[in-house]
């Protein structure tokens, strides 16, 4: 213990001399020069319309020392905390711009070589006789479709491969990696949690929510010493990249109550230029330390260290009496369940495997409560949690499409989704080829099984049903309005609803769910997610998503809990909306009423509820009502004049570079239209 906490203050700065000549205590390789104010990786070059760019217009920098992340002594990984200003300027046209930057942890710097297009890492086919290990965070300004990339203009994680292990689109926060402005990032790894988290701005105050979280554990990549750093390269074609300062430190833990961008306690700290105690007085310009302080701050370093041990000696004795005695009491305390740290906290735990497996009976059929096509759901009993839902993703691996899922679905519901309305993560496990997420569990199940297996018809009257659909409502209005970043469900239906034992419902399934841009710019089309019958017409055409293709969702579930009908029949003959719609073209629009209900409701109440599914089921998306319109609905509000038969499908494409409107006829022949949609869906013309 003794030794471990001589290590906690480790404080390293360096002066130069000249533009030329490198601080005696980083390792620069490639075009990187360091002068007074920034470490320049690139520079532009003026072979940039030549066919071949050279091959060394790439940078790199690292601390020459090995920085320790792995505690052979008590078994740990140490967390860690970076943050760094970075510049990239894109040079005039016709030249196209360079490939980006990295923040790079790796285990040897001679292994690594680096490749043109790869932003000075290995290509693929040299990863795989790779001796070391490294860890990226990308700042990728390069589009490749080849990589993954999602654009040119995104961040990523990349872990001992190029290929990401999960990025997102800077401009969701309003940054442009080629705007040459100064851009501030910060990188935070927790090992107790096992995740790390990434925000970017263009100011010098954090945001308040970061722009990835992903899971990642690090134990068994990481060796016990790395070398930390920067990576940048031009590629083929020619862009500056710049460090403007830079601050890294490393610790046992950080609780989340912790300001980690003060000093405080860590087993390394590294700064440049500016030295972090003096932050109020920052200048972004190197700070030049005489001999004679220097020689006064190692004397003063010196006492404090023998001091340091003398107070360590005494309350050594203390610390076991009351500290671990402390911790016993509390450990008790949680195993008798009077403390819930995920409720005080209000984050998932990370679960080892082991306990997974326990708690499932080795993933049993007989515990098996709901089965899909991407996951299996098992009822478990976890201490401290108590009975839990266990969603097992199906021959997860990591990169794959259920990875994908497994990653949209953890970043979604961990970035505080706190409402009453919507399934609550309780922990998480990624361990070998299981990817495990752990939800309260629900005991009267999915409103789809309740609603259709017509075990307890009675149960579902109609005042039970319109709260369903207010709880829902509520739900979609805050993921659409109320949070930070608004968010696209993306997949609303009957079995993404479950019911608490009071049939308080929540919303859940996030797998598919995606942040939702409120820009003008052209948004990227992608293969519709959801099922058959939930899906808007204009979703289907274009393939984006917005907050109307929710609501669409939202009025085929009204119209599936009033009438107790599939959206797509058995024999997919039947489609819930045509056929409600031709009831209110009968004016007969009771007779869609549920017969379990056995005529107890009001028919006002009745008709008006099957009326809010109808406006929301609208075939023109700028008809449709908001979600907070829609609940107004449902608790009474007027509705909105409908047709008196249905209307013309109107697909109108929400990216600028389709054709404004197109026209969809569908009365020719009895099969399926050429995207996969039944053509009932759309008018008969």
């Amino acid at each position: 213990m003794i030794i471990k906490l001589l290590f906690l203050f480790i404080f390293f700065t360096f002066t130069s001399s000249s533009p030329s000549t490198p601080p005696s205590n980083f390792t620069i390789s490639g075009t990187t020069i360091i002068n007074q104010t920034s470490i320049i990786l690139t520079q532009h070059h003026n072979s940039c319309l030549s066919s071949n760019a050279p091959e060394s217009n790439y940078g790199r920098v690292f601390y020459k020392n090995r920085i320790r992340f792995l505690d052979s002594f008590f078994n740990s990984t140490d967390s860690f905390f970076t943050r760094f200003t970075f510049r990239i300027v894109p040079p005039a046209p016709p030249c196209s711009s360079g490939e980006g930057i990295t923040f790079l942890i790796t285990s040897d710097l001679n292994s690594i070589a680096h490749s043109v297009g790869f932003i000075a890492l290995p290509k693929p086919i040299d990863q795989k006789t790779l001796d070391s290990s490294f860890l990226a965070v990308e700042f990728d300004s390069n589009f490749d479709q080849g990589l993954g990339d999602i654009n040119g203009n995104h961040v990523g994680i990349d872990l001992n491969s190029i290929v990401s292990e999960a990025s997102v689109d800077l401009m969701t926060n309003g940054v442009d990696l080629k705007s040459g402005k100064k851009i501030n990032a910060w990188i935070e790894y927790r090992n107790p949690e096992k995740i790390i988290q990434i925000w970017v701005g263009y100011t010098q105050t954090k945001p308040e929510s970061p722009i990835l979280v992903s899971p990642i554990d690090l134990s068994n990549r990481f060796s016990a010493y790395m070398y930390v750093g920067f990576s940048a390269a031009s590629g083929r074609g020619s862009a500056t990249h710049s460090i403007d300062s830079w601050y890294f430190k490393t610790s046992e833990s950080m609780s989340p109550n912790i300001e980690v961008e003060g000093v405080g306690p860590g087993n390394c700290l590294i700064c440049f230029p500016e030295d972090p105690v003096k932050e109020e007085h920052k200048t972004g310009i190197p700070t030049y330390h005489h001999k004679d302080k220097r020689v006064l701050q190692l004397a003063l370093g010196l006492l404090a260290l023998n001091l340091l041990l003398i107070l360590l000696t005494v309350g050594f004795v203390v610390f076991y009496v009351c500290v671990l005695k402390r911790r016993n009491q509390m450990q008790d305390l949680i195993e008798q369940g009077q403390i819930r740290t995920f409720q005080e906290k209000k984050m998932p735990r990370r679960l080892e495997l082991s306990v997974i497996r326990s708690a499932t009976k080795g993933f049993s059929r007989n515990q098996i409560i709901s089965q899909r096509p991407s996951a299996t759901v098992y009822e478990a009993n976890l201490p401290p949690y108590g009975v839990v839902a266990v969603k097992r993703f199906r021959n997860a691996n990591k990169t794959g499409s259920l990875g994908s899922q497994f990653a949209t679905e953890f970043a979604t519901m961990v970035g505080s989704l706190t409402h009453k309305n919507l399934m609550q993560l309780q922990g998480w496990c990624c361990e070998r080829n299981e990817l495990v997420l752990v939800y309260e569990y629900m005991p009267n199940g999915s409103l789809d099984k309740i609603l259709h297996t017509r075990i307890t018809p009675s149960r579902l009257n109609f005042g039970t049903r319109l709260n369903v659909l207010l709880g829902v409502a509520s739900a979609l209005i805050y993921l659409h309005e109320e949070c930070e970043r608004p968010i696209i469900h993306r997949n609303v239906k009957s079995c993404n609803v479950m019911l608490d034992v009071d049939f308080t419902p929540k919303l859940g399934d996030f797998g598919t769910a995606e942040l939702y841009e409120h820009s003008s710019r052209a948004r990227e089309a992608t293969v519709p997610a959801g099922t058959m019958g939930y899906l808007a017409p204009e979703y289907v055409y274009s393939g984006v998503p917005t907050v109307k293709t929710d609501v669409y969702s939202f009025g085929v579930l009204v119209l599936e809990v009033a009438s107790g009908r599939r959206p797509v029949d058995e024999n997919g003959t039947m489609i819930l909306t045509d056929w409600v719609w031709d009831l209110w073209e009968d004016k007969e629009l009771v007779a869609a009423a549920d017969p379990n209900l056995m005529g107890r409701f009001h028919r006002m109440d009745m008709e008006m509820m099957i009326m809010a599914g109808l406006i929301c089921v609208h075939p023109n998306y700028e008809m449709r009502p908001t979600m907070k319109e829609a609940m107004r609905m449902l608790q009474g509000g007027l509705v909105p004049d409908l047709p008196a038969t249905k209307p013309t499908v109107m697909i109108r494409s929400v990216n600028f570079d389709r054709s404004p409107e197109v026209v969809v006829k569908c009365g020719v022949d009895e099969g399926m239209t050429s995207w996969g949609t039944p053509k009932s869906h759309f008018s008969k013309l």
